[in-house]
């Protein structure tokens, strides 16, 4: 990361509810969470959330900056990639798996 992209970020507030909402989240899922930030491109970023029982969730932000503004800010929240460390972490459920195939009609 360039030292102006640190900047930007550095400079990004995060927006209160995307911080609540991640915050809500690592209290309920065990007191500490990953965060997966994707950049996916005009229509913002995504932060998905790895919880320390392996439930996830996600939100969308305005972009990559803002997404990691809201990683920072949140306690217990560590920024990760899609690694084999994070990846194992995450726990998908039968009904989930069963949803996530459905075709929609």
């Amino acid at each position: 990361m360039t030292s102006a992209e640190k900047s930007e970020e550095a400079a990004t507030p995060p927006p209160r509810e995307a911080v609540g909402r991640a915050a809500g989240f690592v209290g309920e899922h065990g007191g500490s969470a990953r965060a997966v930030v994707e950049n996916l491109g005009r229509a913002g970023a995504r932060i998905v959330l790895i919880g320390q029982d392996g439930a996830f969730g996600d939100m969308m932000v305005s972009d990559v900056a803002t997404g990691r503004s809201v990683v920072d800010a949140v306690d217990n929240l560590t920024d990760s990639a899609w690694d084999n460390e994070t990846t194992s972490a995450l726990r998908i459920d039968p009904e989930h798996r069963r949803r996530m195939g459905r075709t929609r009609g």
